[in-house]
């Protein structure tokens, strides 16, 4: 038997007003259909979820347990409720690793001075899409092309290469290294959300590498000196750690930063924010 949203409210509202009769008043029904509403979920679920006594009504271990998982569904849908009926007051970036790097506090305060009606929102989901095609953001930071005709993209900026190395590697006394003195290295990288890969080397000097899938476990692995990572330079902005240092790949090419959304839902202010971000990073 489905168990139903009125149900789980009726459970609620039982347990936080202290009595049926209170209950039926916060919920703007009869005492009698408080009663059977309760009964009805009892019988889907098979077990007893409050103990009534002439003093009170409390829950039952059961109950409790069906308490905490009500709360939960009933929040979620107020909250699907809410994002649905908003219209567009918030706009929400999704980024896998980095956002836009020493730009993402001045971009946070520009849009605030200028698009103070829309609340602005940095999500991070570590997904090839940023988030995009999870909804969990109506604007993603990607930094490959995104091969899905669901989507369209545009370009905000370009951002050099680092080399993410041990603090005590001996190529960390050079200001800059070269694509070749990474070749006969461990490379540590991210094949679902990274911009790495080895066909940036010849096939004869490619450099061996292991896999990982999120940026704290790669910048601990690197920072005892097992591997070395290849990035954008956001990355050294927003996760600077000690034991760490980055270093300028000279000859490997820069990365493009996109902005990415659905080609058939658009947030209203998607112009602005690929304008405000393309401006940042030029002036950068």
């Amino acid at each position: 038997m489905d168990v139903e949203l009125r149900q789980l409210r009726c459970l609620v509202a039982i347990v936080d007003e202290g009595s049926f009769t209170d209950a039926a008043i916060a919920l703007g029904v009869s005492q009698a259909a408080v009663s059977r509403t309760l009964a009805s979920l009892e019988r889907a679920l098979g077990v007893r979820l409050l103990r009534r006594t002439s003093r009170e009504v409390s829950p039952t271990a059961a109950g409790l347990r069906a308490l905490g998982h009500a709360r939960r569904v009933l929040g979620e849908v107020d909250e699907m409720v809410r994002e649905a009926t908003s219209g567009h007051a918030c706009l929400r970036i999704g980024y896998a690793w980095s956002a836009v790097g020493r730009h993402t506090l001045a971009f946070q305060r520009r849009w605030a001075e200028t698009r103070p009606e829309t609340e602005l929102q940095f999500v991070r989901v570590n997904s090839a899409t940023s988030g995009l095609a999870e909804g969990a953001c109506d604007l993603a930071v990607v930094r490959r092309q995104l091969d899905d005709r669901r989507f369209d993209s545009a370009v905000v900026g370009l951002e050099r290469r680092l080399c993410a190395m041990a603090s005590d590697d001996p190529l960390a006394r050079r200001r800059s290294v070269r694509l070749e003195d990474i070749g006969g290295r461990t490379l540590l990288i991210d094949r679902r959300t990274g911009t790495t890969t080895t066909q940036l080397w010849p096939p004869d000097s490619r450099p061996a590498t292991k896999d990982t899938h999120d940026v704290d476990d790669w910048l601990t692995a690197i920072s005892v000196g097992r591997c070395v990572g290849m990035t954008a330079e956001s990355t050294a902005h927003q996760y600077p750690r000690p034991g760490i240092v980055y270093r300028p790949v000279r000859d490997a090419e820069p990365i493009t930063v996109r902005l990415a959304w659905w080609r058939d839902e658009p947030h209203p202010t998607t112009p602005a924010a690929i304008e405000l971000l393309t401006t940042l990073y030029g002036t950068g």
